[in-house]
């Protein structure tokens, strides 16, 4: 005897955009089918496709890879394309926050904007434009939770001013997150004294784009986020390895480079005693032989070969 099948309730098919509904429910469109086998497959697939470079188009680009991936502490102020809502009086993008919050609201309604935390998407940009959308919308004195991004919003690219200028001011700790130090929650300020005891001195050269200085227990060291294509990038840093062209000054060496959000990231370890104003002067000699470098279209010798291969070897990838 053939068992009775239980009703089930199905949605109404929908006309026009299919709402999000919990995977396991029925989908809106009336398939018969659960939503995360029919509409829901698509949003998660465009939810998760990586976005390779999320900042290409921003002004700044090479500097919001360094603010995400290399400084600790660093502020910019952002234009909004639109002006800013009434009742914010200013935005600002900020490399951490504390309890690594996405964003908060201060009790002045102004907006500070966390690029180092958590994505919910493989779209760094479309996140970010996220957080910065519900920040604007937060009741002052609040910070901004995690909360899922929507596939089809919109990214920092719509959002933002792209005509205005994109300068980074690095601090030396975190003070930045307080507009009254006496008014923090322990919370807060426990948080802070451990960001302040972690954070390494780090300073943004002044001569040359997006290179940044930092110290180490051990030794100092220069990063560099540079804008080329990567192929072009490492050949013409082959050249200059192979013709003993690519150290900063005696006791400085070109070490290899990470690979983050599109960009490459050439590191140079420097001595103890060779401070950020110490480096302008090489940064900038170094730069003009990079340029004469990339304009090359000969083939690479030999030895430039067996540099580039050198330099590949010790490349690792943060994002």
């Amino acid at each position: 005897m053939a068992k009775k099948r239980r009703p089930q309730n199905q949605p109404k098919p929908v006309t026009g955009e299919v709402p999000v509904v919990g995977a396991r429910e029925p989908c809106p469109c009336g398939s018969g089918r659960r939503y995360k086998a029919c509409h829901g497959r698509a949003a998660a697939q465009a939810a998760t496709e990586l976005v390779r470079r999320p900042f290409e188009g921003l002004p700044g680009e090479c500097d919001w890879v360094a603010l995400r991936e290399l400084v600790p502490a660093a502020t910019v102020p952002l234009a909004l394309r639109d002006g800013l809502p009434e009742g914010v009086p200013s935005v600002t993008l900020a490399t951490v926050l504390p309890m690594a919050w996405p964003a908060l609201r201060r009790d002045n309604g102004a907006v500070l904007l966390g690029v180092q935390n958590d994505t919910a998407t493989g779209d760094l940009s479309r996140d970010l434009a996220d957080v910065l959308t519900r920040a604007l919308a937060t009741e002052p004195g609040n910070p901004v939770p995690s909360a899922r991004t929507a596939p089809d919003g919109p990214r920092l690219q719509d959002l933002l001013d792209l005509s205005a200028p994109f300068e980074p001011e690095v601090h030396e700790g975190f003070e930045f997150w307080l507009d009254d130090a006496a008014q923090a929650t322990p919370e807060v300020t426990a948080s802070l004294e451990r960001a302040n005891e972690a954070a390494m001195p780090t300073a943004r050269l002044s001569g040359v784009t997006a290179a940044y200085w930092c110290r180490t227990p051990e030794k100092n060291h220069l990063r560099w986020v540079m804008p080329q294509a990567e192929d072009d990038l490492l050949d013409g840093l082959a050249r200059l390895h192979a013709a003993g062209a690519s150290s900063l000054g005696e006791g400085t060496r070109l070490v290899g480079s990470f690979r983050a959000h599109g960009l490459t990231v050439p590191v140079w370890d420097l001595p103890g005693a060779m401070g950020a104003e110490e480096c302008e002067k090489p940064a900038t000699a170094f730069g003009e032989r990079l340029a004469e470098a990339l304009a090359s279209a000969a083939p690479l010798t030999v030895d430039e070969r067996r540099a580039r291969s050198g330099l590949t070897n010790r490349q690792i990838t943060l994002s």
